[in-house]
């Protein structure tokens, strides 16, 4: 089972796979998603930069991959992940750490 590239990106929600929090979401192309399977280690896909981005190759905090999961549509990935360091790119765990309601 693969997932559905034909619009181009899917979202990839990625959770602690100890705790099921919620760390970030990104968006996979094709190719990151194979690099992904391929090096055990998530690959995205910048929108802004328009690139492949290996998360922690800047800042160490790299995320092991553990299992893939696609839901019923397959246009979406769950990832869980073995986080080393923060998930957020502004030092936080998790991108979720803002409370609106």
């Amino acid at each position: 089972m693969e997932p559905n590239f034909e619009k181009g990106l899917v979202p990839a929600i990625i959770v602690d796979e100890s705790t099921n929090e919620v760390l970030m979401l990104a968006y996979m192309n094709e190719e990151s998603y194979k690099k992904t399977i391929e090096t055990k280690t998530t690959w995205f896909f910048s929108r802004s930069r328009n690139k492949l981005w290996n998360k922690g190759e800047t800042s160490g905090h790299f995320q092991t991959v553990k299992e893939i999961l696609i839901d019923c549509d397959e246009d979406t990935l769950l990832i869980k992940v073995e986080q080393i360091g923060a998930a957020c790119h502004t030092g936080e765990r998790t991108c979720f750490y803002r409370k609106i309601l």
